[in-house]
């Protein structure tokens, strides 16, 4: 499955070890479950801009350091994704566009967010399913 996580699944993911966000970024991580984590360079800068907020790094109880070190790790193991094509505006927040641009040029099979109502349009317009961290897992587990 060829997965994009949204900005907000990320800070989920390092502020709980035991949620669906957390499973999936260590899934992708450890490349089980036949995931590849697509990202584009400015995705990748909007999940730093915002893990290193000092309000998530104090939740996750992790620095700025140990932030990098993760964003390294997605870097190595996900299929970078060259944005061909720009669709702005789309969605309500220029930051979701982002992330439908990424999902789209990439040919993400979903995107995993808990923004289902803004993201509507990625599944009417394009196509792409925009399903949450649960049940994004709840799939993949049926797939075993």
């Amino acid at each position: 499955m060829r997965l994009l996580l949204d900005t907000a699944v990320m800070v989920a993911a390092i502020r709980s070890r035991h949620g669906a966000s957390h499973w999936l970024l260590d899934a992708a991580l450890r490349k089980r479950r036949s995931l590849t984590l697509l990202v584009s360079v400015p995705l990748l800068m909007e999940y730093e801009a915002v893990l290193t907020r000092a309000a998530h790094l104090r939740a996750a109880n992790i620095s700025p350091e140990e932030v990098g070190i993760l964003l390294d790790a997605v870097a190595a193991v996900a299929e970078p994704v060259t944005l061909d094509f720009l669709w702005r505006p789309t969605l309500p927040d220029s930051n979701d566009d982002m992330v439908l641009e990424a999902a789209e040029n990439g040919r993400a099979d979903v995107i995993t967010t808990f923004n289902l109502r803004d993201f509507g349009l990625a599944t009417s317009a394009f196509g792409v399913p925009v399903l949450t961290p649960a049940r994004t897992v709840e799939i993949l587990e049926r797939k075993k």
